[in-house]
């Protein structure tokens, strides 16, 4: 996203507060035909197949308005031993599913895979092409509403300022985009799921979903129990976390932990520094701790200033910092520009902070393709899918007090995914639809759970509680940094997906895997993987996204 508000809320995602629509599940939906198309004159789009369709806005009025729904596939490359259509969900809430399959379908999956199945994107209602979610008509607006704002608030006047000014955008989603708010709960995007499965001829869904896309397949698994063939979930959202029907009251951010999900990663991140040596630049300066823990002090006293490469500027605050940090702990391949990035922040001079360079220092590049994907623009509405289905605190005033509280339990960080969904507690606005639980499923097939050692999005401590709700969940461990890793971070878990989506033959539950390599080995060049798990790490598929 391109605000400072999607930077708060990329990763959130949530549940719902309000009774499901049961009765809708069984309804008689017309199955939508789907004319696939080509997807444009791009070179790198000829592979794939483009179409939108039309489903249900309200389920409960199946013959009333209707919303699109974008998609595309990369067809099965042997028809004669096709199996059927692999749905996915890249993660979120707001990750466009289209262009995620576009850019890594053709080697995030085995040979094996993209044999057997058309592997299908969809952008979810309310996201991307499917009839966005917005709370402003341009990007401009959108941009000049947060201004000069950081990521997340820091001192008791930006605090203020970020109250007020959020309780005013909440008011601009609610009056821009009221209907489609109120039709956007990850229930309704499950309906649509189920009617793609029945256009594209299959009988049971196949389905591969990360992150908040682990939370999308909870819920297709309590409303159509009896249609699922293989679900493979990776980087597990729990979904009582999620929606607050634990009974616990704190803010959505901090109830799902990932404020401590991060912590661990950042402590994991200078532990593999230290022990890389000169293959990690922070070492050249000092102990790694030492150096980092200085520079946020740094900044959070005095905020650097960079010089981009088109002339304007990139204001290094201790809120910028701590927002760009985590998005790198996404990928162990990104530790190592980290690294470069952290140590030239470390060693600013004054002087060329305020020099008028026309490029920065090649360390910083890192930093500066973080900032340049920021900087595209995707309604910050798009990304607000929990506020119609999460339970909320009631107390917005209070979330200083909860932030507090949260950064002492995990500094820096606790703070930061505080703040994540505080857009909730104004916007005013439920999805009457959508599923709040129980989560204990019916789900009579296996189903395939991976969760990574060190996740700072979706904390591995909720693997396991989120395999618990499945009759036959196969947990598989994938040790190692960043989030969901199976996504080309480790030759093992590629292995276990494969043989699970076309044989149906899970693993043992407790199954482990190793990634692929260690934080800080040499970078291997030019290869897919690698610009998958960079582009994962840097766009932040989740926050689950």
């Amino acid at each position: 996203m391109k605000t400072v508000l999607r930077t708060l809320t990329v990763t959130v995602s949530a549940l719902a507060l309000v009774v499901p629509m049961t009765a809708a599940a069984k309804a008689p939906y017309d199955v939508p035909k789907i004319n696939w198309g080509t997807c444009g004159t791009a070179p790198e789009l000829e592979p794939f197949q483009c179409a939108s369709v039309e489903v249900p806005t309200d389920y409960d009025r199946p013959n009333g308005p209707t919303t699109t729904i974008a998609l595309t596939r990369l067809p099965a490359s042997d028809p004669a031993k096709k199996i059927g259509t692999l749905f996915t969900n890249p993660g979120g809430p707001g990750g466009p599913g289209v262009p995620f399959i576009q850019q890594v379908a053709q080697y995030a999956y085995s040979a094996d895979v993209r044999a057997k199945f058309d592997i299908l994107g969809f952008d979810p209602r309310g996201v991307g092409q499917s009839d966005p979610v917005t709370c402003y008509p341009t990007a401009a607006e959108e941009a000049a509403a947060f201004a000069g704002f950081s990521a997340f608030p820091v001192t008791a006047k930006e605090e203020r300022k970020y109250l007020a000014a959020i309780a005013k955008f909440s008011v601009n989603c609610r009056t821009t985009s009221p209907d489609r708010f109120r039709h956007y709960s990850t229930a309704n995007v499950a309906r649509d799921m189920d009617l793609l499965r029945q256009a594209v001829g299959d009988k049971k869904l196949t389905y591969v979903g990360y992150s908040y896309g682990t939370y999308l397949g909870a819920t297709y698994a309590k409303l159509f129990p009896n249609n699922v063939r293989a679900l493979a979930l990776d980087g597990t959202v729990v979904p009582e976390w999620w929606s607050g029907s634990n009974g616990d009251k704190q803010p959505f951010g901090a109830r799902i932990r990932q404020g401590e999900g991060a912590s661990d990663s950042y402590k994991q991140f200078l532990l593999e520094c230290k022990k890389a040596g000169d293959a990690c630049a922070l070492n050249q300066i000092g102990d790694p701790t030492t150096v980092v823990e200085k520079t946020l002090a740094r900044v959070k006293a005095t905020p650097i200033i960079i010089p981009l490469p088109d002339g304007t500027t990139l204001k290094m605050d201790y809120a910028t910092l701590v927002s760009y940090m985590f998005t790198q702990f996404y990928s162990s391949y990104a530790y190592p520009g980290l690294a470069e990035s952290l140590a030239e922040l470390a060693t600013w001079p004054t002087a060329r902070a305020k020099a008028a360079a026309k490029s920065a220092p090649k360390a910083t590049e890192s930093l500066i393709e973080w900032n340049r994907r920021k900087e595209e623009y995707t309604s910050a509405g798009s990304s607000m899918q929990m506020c119609v289905e999460t339970q909320l605190t009631g107390r917005p005033l209070a979330f200083p007090s909860y932030a507090d509280a949260a950064d002492k339990r995990a500094p820096h960080f606790g703070r930061f995914r505080t703040w994540a969904g505080f857009e909730c507690e104004f916007l005013g606005l439920k999805d009457q639809d959508a599923f709040v639980g129980p989560w204990k499923n019916n789900v009579k097939e296996p189903v395939l759970v991976f969760g990574t050692r060190h996740d700072p999005a979706t904390p591995y401590e909720g693997t396991r509680p989120y395999a618990d709700l499945w009759p036959d969940a196969r947990m598989v461990t994938i040790e190692g940094w960043g989030h969901s890793t199976s996504l080309g971070g480790s030759a093992c878990a590629d292995q276990l997906l494969t043989k699970y989506l076309t044989t149906l033959a899970a693993p043992a539950d407790g199954s482990t895997c190793q990634q692929d390599r260690k934080p800080f080995d040499p970078l291997p060049t030019n290869t897919p993987a690698r610009g998958m798990q960079l582009a994962l790490a840097t766009d932040a598929l989740g926050v689950v996204r």
